[in-house]
């Protein structure tokens, strides 16, 4: 998979802003602007590394580890490019698949791990237009 963030295409909220939320992070923790953040615990975020995770949004800053920083801004709302993992139709429910792309949601997921859908058809690897919506 290549090494690619989420990039904002449209930011939305009442100040076109993402509806950035603040969540605490380890300070052992680095993050790059655009990775898909997972919820690890109540209102504590760290990037996300495993499919079955409940997303917390998407890094909108940089967060270095050791700089003795303890929280971290998220975007919860808008249109991001992504890469596919594996093949999504367009409309499809999507899911984390890693900290830098995004899958077709499983049969079985909960409503907490659907992050959105997507805005066209990909194949795997490919890049798309998803609606993040959490």
């Amino acid at each position: 998979m290549p090494n690619h963030e989420l990039v904002p295409v449209e930011l939305y909220g009442a100040n076109n802003d993402g509806e950035k939320r603040r969540y605490a992070i380890a300070d052992g923790v680095t993050v790059s602007k655009g990775t898909l953040l997972a919820l690890i615990d109540p209102r504590v975020a760290s990037y996300a590394i495993v499919t079955s995770v409940m997303c917390a949004g998407i890094a909108s800053e940089d967060h270095v580890a050791g700089q003795n920083v303890l929280s971290i801004s998220a975007w919860t709302n808008g249109i991001f490019e992504s890469y596919a993992s594996g093949a999504i139709a367009v409309g499809a429910a999507i899911s984390v698949a890693g900290p830098d792309s995004v899958q077709t949601a499983t049969a079985g997921a909960s409503g907490a791990m659907i992050i959105g859908y997507s805005l066209e058809a990909a194949g795997d690897l490919e890049k798309v237009n998803v609606r993040i919506l959490l």
